[in-house]
């Protein structure tokens, strides 16, 4: 079955709204747990606008299931990485101005940086997942700097305007995730996926794991991060 990773950023979104010290988002995760999840994701951004690193710390106290942590290709970061204890480093892009992530990484245009992060975190003894557009030459440059993982950006798929597009897109996932397979990678997907669009995703059989964030957390405003999980768990399992 695909397993579920649950981010809580957006449970601190609402926090630093109010620069006070609720919604938690290491509560958050409990429950997430408690509704099935099998890991808990966070996006340390460079200009802290959600979680702090007082999250990551806590969690890697009290998360069970493990710890997936999101965060820019930075010595800070690498370094923050492995004081932490997480269990493994997703390496994403990021811009200060962008209201979320667009787009996955330019492994061609930072090749050198990013296997040296992948290098460093792995002799660590952290699991490295590169988050990347479904093109076929990123999924082989993931490999080629012995990356453990890649994350397949969902997000256009998620955006198309049409159902020939989503057709179209959901054949690209498809496509980089058979490569990824062939290259001995983990092969997870996320960004963009909703309770309405997430099935055609979760059927694809070479992808193990799904990152959602955004649509979970909207909906457990109405009915509990716990059953909102489990409602998630239960559309990606009843395949």
């Amino acid at each position: 079955m695909t397993r579920l990773g649950v981010n809580v950023d957006h449970v601190a979104t609402v926090r630093e709204a109010r620069k006070t010290n609720e919604p938690d988002p290491v509560w958050a995760a409990v429950q997430a747990e408690l509704g099935g999840a099998d890991g808990i994701t966070v996006h340390l951004r460079g200009d802290r606008r959600h979680i702090q690193e007082r999250d990551v710390s806590l969690l890697g106290q009290i998360v069970q299931t493990g710890i997936n942590l999101e965060m820019a290709v930075t010595e800070s970061m690498i370094g923050l990485a492995r004081n932490y204890g997480v269990n493994q480093v997703t390496l994403v892009p990021e811009k200060r101005e962008e209201i979320t992530t667009r787009g996955g990484l330019d492994i061609e245009a930072n090749q050198e940086a990013i296997g040296s992060a992948v290098r460093i975190l792995r002799e660590a003894n952290i699991r490295v997942s590169l988050f990347v557009d479904p093109s076929p030459r990123m999924i082989e440059l993931t490999q080629e700097l012995r990356a453990d993982a890649v994350e397949i950006h969902t997000g256009i798929y998620a955006e198309a305007q049409d159902e020939a597009e989503q057709a179209a897109r959901l054949e690209d996932v498809r496509t980089a995730a058979e490569l990824s397979e062939r290259l001995g990678l983990s092969t997870y997907a996320g960004h963009g996926l909703t309770y309405r669009n997430v099935q055609p995703i979760a059927a694809i059989p070479q992808i193990e794991e799904l990152n959602i964030g955004h649509s979970i957390i909207a909906r457990s405003l109405f009915v509990g991060v716990e059953i909102a999980v489990r409602e998630m768990v239960n559309l990606i399992s009843d395949l």
